[in-house]
Protein backbone atom coordinates (compact mmCIF):
# COMPACT_ATOMS: atom_id res chain seq x y z
CA UNK A 1 0.00 0.00 0.00
CA UNK A 2 2.38 2.30 0.78
CA UNK A 3 4.40 2.04 -2.52
CA UNK A 4 1.19 2.79 -4.48
CA UNK A 5 1.00 5.91 -2.53
CA UNK A 6 4.40 7.38 -3.58
CA UNK A 7 3.90 6.29 -6.51
CA UNK A 8 0.37 8.37 -6.53
CA UNK A 9 2.43 11.11 -4.87
CA UNK A 10 5.03 11.40 -8.05
CA UNK A 11 2.50 11.23 -10.55
CA UNK A 12 0.15 14.17 -8.99
CA UNK A 13 3.52 16.37 -8.55
CA UNK A 14 4.76 15.59 -12.15
CA UNK A 15 1.47 16.48 -13.78
CA UNK A 16 1.29 19.47 -11.65
CA UNK A 17 4.90 20.80 -12.97
CA UNK A 18 3.80 19.99 -16.03
CA UNK A 19 1.02 22.11 -16.20
CA UNK A 20 2.97 25.26 -14.52
CA UNK A 21 5.22 24.80 -17.34
CA UNK A 22 2.59 24.36 -20.25
CA UNK A 23 1.48 28.05 -18.61
CA UNK A 24 4.97 30.01 -19.32
CA UNK A 25 5.83 30.32 -23.08
CA UNK A 26 9.37 30.16 -23.88
CA UNK A 27 12.18 29.34 -25.99
CA UNK A 28 13.85 25.77 -25.30
CA UNK A 29 17.01 26.98 -26.53
CA UNK A 30 18.92 30.41 -27.14
CA UNK A 31 21.81 30.71 -29.72
CA UNK A 32 24.36 33.89 -29.63
CA UNK A 33 27.88 33.91 -30.70
CA UNK A 34 30.41 34.97 -28.25
CA UNK A 35 30.35 38.56 -27.86
CA UNK A 36 26.81 39.10 -29.09
CA UNK A 37 23.88 40.26 -26.83
CA UNK A 38 21.55 37.30 -25.95
CA UNK A 39 17.50 38.31 -25.21
CA UNK A 40 15.81 35.49 -22.89
CA UNK A 41 12.03 35.91 -22.47
CA UNK A 42 9.12 34.26 -20.71
CA UNK A 43 5.65 34.80 -21.43
CA UNK A 44 2.75 33.52 -19.55
CA UNK A 45 -0.24 32.19 -21.89
CA UNK A 46 -2.87 32.88 -18.94
CA UNK A 47 -3.28 36.23 -16.91
CA UNK A 48 -2.26 35.21 -13.57
CA UNK A 49 -2.26 38.01 -10.46
CA UNK A 50 1.62 38.02 -10.62
CA UNK A 51 3.52 39.82 -7.61
CA UNK A 52 7.36 39.19 -8.38
CA UNK A 53 9.42 38.15 -11.59
CA UNK A 54 13.07 36.78 -10.99
CA UNK A 55 15.42 35.33 -12.98
CA UNK A 56 18.10 32.77 -12.11
CA UNK A 57 20.98 30.89 -13.22
CA UNK A 58 20.75 27.34 -12.97
CA UNK A 59 24.02 25.77 -11.42
CA UNK A 60 25.42 22.31 -10.11
CA UNK A 61 24.86 23.49 -6.90
CA UNK A 62 21.73 25.25 -6.95
CA UNK A 63 20.51 28.35 -8.40
CA UNK A 64 21.53 32.14 -8.22
CA UNK A 65 19.07 34.65 -8.59
CA UNK A 66 20.44 37.32 -11.20
CA UNK A 67 17.36 40.26 -11.81
CA UNK A 68 13.70 40.52 -9.68
CA UNK A 69 11.05 42.99 -10.56
CA UNK A 70 7.73 43.66 -8.35
CA UNK A 71 5.37 46.43 -8.85
CA UNK A 72 6.59 48.29 -5.79
CA UNK A 73 10.23 48.26 -6.50
CA UNK A 74 10.72 47.92 -9.93
CA UNK A 75 13.02 45.95 -11.61
CA UNK A 76 16.80 45.08 -9.59
CA UNK A 77 19.38 42.89 -10.77
CA UNK A 78 22.34 41.37 -8.70
CA UNK A 79 24.90 43.65 -7.65
CA UNK A 80 27.99 43.59 -10.31
CA UNK A 81 25.59 42.45 -12.89
CA UNK A 82 23.97 46.14 -13.82
CA UNK A 83 26.67 46.19 -16.63
CA UNK A 84 25.92 42.64 -17.60
CA UNK A 85 22.86 42.40 -17.54
CA UNK A 86 19.28 44.33 -18.38
CA UNK A 87 15.64 43.54 -16.94
CA UNK A 88 13.31 44.06 -19.55
CA UNK A 89 9.38 43.72 -19.43
CA UNK A 90 5.68 44.53 -20.62
CA UNK A 91 4.01 43.55 -17.98
CA UNK A 92 4.09 41.25 -14.86
CA UNK A 93 2.69 38.36 -17.60
CA UNK A 94 5.63 38.75 -19.87
CA UNK A 95 9.37 39.78 -19.13
CA UNK A 96 12.87 39.37 -21.25
CA UNK A 97 16.32 39.16 -19.64
CA UNK A 98 19.33 40.93 -21.86
CA UNK A 99 22.48 39.49 -21.97
CA UNK A 100 25.49 42.12 -23.28
CA UNK A 101 28.50 40.50 -24.75
CA UNK A 102 27.79 36.47 -24.16
CA UNK A 103 30.89 34.84 -23.13
CA UNK A 104 31.19 30.95 -22.19
CA UNK A 105 30.70 31.55 -18.59
CA UNK A 106 27.23 32.30 -19.62
CA UNK A 107 25.92 29.42 -21.40
CA UNK A 108 24.00 27.22 -19.25
CA UNK A 109 20.34 26.98 -18.74
CA UNK A 110 18.27 30.00 -16.95
CA UNK A 111 14.33 29.89 -15.02
CA UNK A 112 12.36 32.67 -15.02
CA UNK A 113 9.63 32.38 -11.87
CA UNK A 114 6.39 33.95 -11.83
CA UNK A 115 5.27 34.12 -8.36
CA UNK A 116 1.62 34.18 -8.31
CA UNK A 117 -0.95 34.59 -6.16
CA UNK A 118 -2.71 32.00 -4.94
CA UNK A 119 -0.92 29.62 -7.45
CA UNK A 120 2.11 30.11 -6.05
CA UNK A 121 5.80 30.23 -8.61
CA UNK A 122 5.21 29.21 -12.41
CA UNK A 123 8.93 28.30 -13.66
CA UNK A 124 9.67 28.72 -17.04
CA UNK A 125 13.09 26.84 -18.42
CA UNK A 126 15.37 28.49 -20.93
CA UNK A 127 19.00 27.53 -22.19
CA UNK A 128 21.45 29.40 -23.81
CA UNK A 129 23.96 27.87 -26.03
CA UNK A 130 26.82 29.69 -27.65
CA UNK A 131 27.53 29.45 -31.27
CA UNK A 132 31.21 29.99 -33.45
CA UNK A 133 32.13 29.83 -36.85
CA UNK A 134 35.88 29.67 -38.24
CA UNK A 135 35.95 29.88 -42.15
CA UNK A 136 35.26 29.07 -44.60
CA UNK A 137 38.81 28.02 -45.87
CA UNK A 138 38.88 26.43 -49.18
CA UNK A 139 41.76 24.50 -50.94
CA UNK A 140 41.80 23.33 -54.96
CA UNK A 141 43.94 20.52 -56.28
CA UNK A 142 43.99 18.53 -59.64
CA UNK A 143 42.41 15.25 -60.72
CA UNK A 144 43.17 13.05 -63.30
CA UNK A 145 40.57 10.90 -63.37
CA UNK A 146 37.92 12.28 -63.39
CA UNK A 147 40.02 15.00 -65.00
CA UNK A 148 38.96 18.31 -63.26
CA UNK A 149 39.42 20.65 -60.44
CA UNK A 150 38.79 18.67 -56.76
CA UNK A 151 37.53 21.79 -54.92
CA UNK A 152 37.02 21.22 -50.96
CA UNK A 153 35.75 24.04 -48.79
CA UNK A 154 35.62 23.12 -44.57
CA UNK A 155 34.44 25.28 -41.87
CA UNK A 156 34.62 25.09 -38.00
CA UNK A 157 31.79 25.75 -35.67
CA UNK A 158 28.93 24.87 -32.91
CA UNK A 159 26.52 23.72 -33.78
CA UNK A 160 27.36 22.10 -37.26
CA UNK A 161 28.02 24.88 -39.84
CA UNK A 162 26.56 24.24 -42.73
CA UNK A 163 28.36 24.34 -46.05
CA UNK A 164 27.66 25.13 -49.79
CA UNK A 165 29.97 25.13 -52.90
CA UNK A 166 28.62 27.32 -55.97
CA UNK A 167 29.78 27.91 -59.53
CA UNK A 168 29.93 31.43 -60.64
CA UNK A 169 28.88 30.27 -64.07
CA UNK A 170 25.55 29.50 -65.19
CA UNK A 171 26.37 26.94 -67.00
CA UNK A 172 28.69 25.12 -64.84
CA UNK A 173 27.69 22.70 -61.78
CA UNK A 174 29.68 20.86 -59.60
CA UNK A 175 29.89 17.18 -59.34
CA UNK A 176 31.01 13.77 -57.20
CA UNK A 177 29.78 15.36 -53.93
CA UNK A 178 31.26 14.28 -50.76
CA UNK A 179 30.70 15.48 -47.24
CA UNK A 180 32.66 14.80 -43.75
CA UNK A 181 32.58 16.34 -40.56
CA UNK A 182 34.99 15.52 -37.33
CA UNK A 183 34.11 16.53 -33.55
CA UNK A 184 36.69 18.79 -32.44
CA UNK A 185 37.61 17.91 -28.08
CA UNK A 186 36.76 21.29 -27.80
CA UNK A 187 32.84 20.86 -28.45
CA UNK A 188 33.34 22.10 -32.25
CA UNK A 189 32.82 20.32 -35.85
CA UNK A 190 34.39 20.71 -38.62
CA UNK A 191 32.69 20.40 -41.82
CA UNK A 192 33.98 19.61 -44.79
CA UNK A 193 32.31 19.35 -48.68
CA UNK A 194 34.20 18.37 -51.53
CA UNK A 195 33.25 18.42 -55.15
CA UNK A 196 34.59 18.00 -58.77
CA UNK A 197 34.58 21.17 -61.32
CA UNK A 198 35.22 20.23 -64.73
CA UNK A 199 35.44 23.49 -66.19
CA UNK A 200 38.08 23.75 -69.69
CA UNK A 201 38.50 27.55 -68.80
CA UNK A 202 39.00 29.63 -65.57
CA UNK A 203 35.83 30.14 -63.77
CA UNK A 204 34.73 31.64 -60.44
CA UNK A 205 33.57 29.69 -57.71
CA UNK A 206 32.59 30.80 -53.79
CA UNK A 207 31.64 29.10 -50.88
CA UNK A 208 29.20 30.10 -47.97
CA UNK A 209 29.00 28.98 -44.46
CA UNK A 210 26.77 29.54 -41.86
CA UNK A 211 25.88 29.03 -38.07
CA UNK A 212 22.82 29.67 -36.70
CA UNK A 213 22.73 33.80 -35.82
CA UNK A 214 25.84 34.02 -36.69
CA UNK A 215 26.55 36.20 -40.14
CA UNK A 216 26.78 34.08 -43.17
CA UNK A 217 30.40 34.10 -45.38
CA UNK A 218 31.96 33.62 -48.19
CA UNK A 219 34.68 33.53 -50.05
CA UNK A 220 35.54 33.57 -53.84
CA UNK A 221 38.26 31.84 -55.38
CA UNK A 222 39.42 31.83 -59.09
CA UNK A 223 40.21 27.78 -60.73
CA UNK A 224 41.92 27.45 -63.35
CA UNK A 225 40.54 25.09 -66.35
CA UNK A 226 41.33 21.83 -67.57
CA UNK A 227 45.13 21.23 -68.12
CA UNK A 228 46.53 18.45 -70.66
CA UNK A 229 49.88 16.47 -69.99
CA UNK A 230 52.99 17.04 -72.12
CA UNK A 231 55.28 14.61 -73.17
CA UNK A 232 57.51 15.20 -70.56
CA UNK A 233 54.43 15.13 -67.80
CA UNK A 234 54.22 18.90 -67.72
CA UNK A 235 50.98 20.47 -67.29
CA UNK A 236 50.33 22.40 -69.77
CA UNK A 237 46.96 24.90 -70.74
CA UNK A 238 44.85 24.64 -73.61
CA UNK A 239 45.97 26.27 -76.39
CA UNK A 240 49.34 27.03 -75.07
CA UNK A 241 51.21 24.36 -76.57
CA UNK A 242 51.02 26.26 -80.19
CA UNK A 243 52.37 29.41 -78.22
CA UNK A 244 55.41 26.78 -76.48
CA UNK A 245 56.25 25.75 -80.62
CA UNK A 246 56.24 29.49 -82.03
CA UNK A 247 58.54 30.35 -78.85
CA UNK A 248 60.61 27.76 -79.30
CA UNK A 249 60.58 28.49 -83.02
CA UNK A 250 61.71 32.34 -82.40
CA UNK A 251 64.21 31.27 -79.98
CA UNK A 252 65.95 29.42 -82.60
CA UNK A 253 65.87 31.47 -85.08
CA UNK A 254 67.61 33.93 -82.49
CA UNK A 255 70.33 31.70 -81.90
CA UNK A 256 71.11 31.03 -85.89
CA UNK A 257 71.07 34.52 -86.07
CA UNK A 258 73.65 35.14 -83.51
CA UNK A 259 75.78 32.30 -84.30
CA UNK A 260 75.67 33.67 -87.88
CA UNK A 261 76.81 37.06 -87.11
CA UNK A 262 79.48 35.77 -84.64
CA UNK A 263 81.18 33.73 -87.38
CA UNK A 264 80.73 36.99 -89.69
CA UNK A 265 82.98 39.26 -87.28
CA UNK A 266 85.29 36.52 -86.85
CA UNK A 267 86.50 35.81 -90.40
CA UNK A 268 86.32 39.21 -90.92
CA UNK A 269 89.25 39.88 -88.35
CA UNK A 270 91.07 37.11 -89.72
CA UNK A 271 91.15 38.73 -93.38
CA UNK A 272 91.96 42.23 -91.63
CA UNK A 273 95.03 40.24 -89.75
CA UNK A 274 96.00 38.49 -93.16
CA UNK A 275 95.74 41.71 -95.08
CA UNK A 276 98.40 43.36 -92.59
CA UNK A 277 100.59 40.18 -92.70
CA UNK A 278 100.48 40.29 -96.42
CA UNK A 279 101.08 44.17 -96.37
CA UNK A 280 104.56 43.73 -94.23
CA UNK A 281 105.92 40.92 -96.07
CA UNK A 282 105.59 42.99 -99.19
CA UNK A 283 107.68 45.72 -97.99
CA UNK A 284 110.30 43.37 -96.37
Amino acid sequence: MFPRVITSCFLITTILQTGQFALIETKETVWAAVGDQASLSCRLTEDKDVLQITWQKVHPVGEKNLATYTKKFGSRVSSGLEEKMDFQYESLQSCSMVIRKVTEQDEGCYRCLFNTYPKGALIGWTCLKLCELHGPFIDVSRSNSPPGSVVTCSATGRPVPMVTLTVLHQNLSFSHYNTSRVSNTNGTITFTTTALLSALNTTQVGCSVSVQTAALRELLVIVPGLTETSGDGLDVEPGSSSIIVGLSVVATLLFVVCVSALISLLLRKWAEKREKENALDYLA
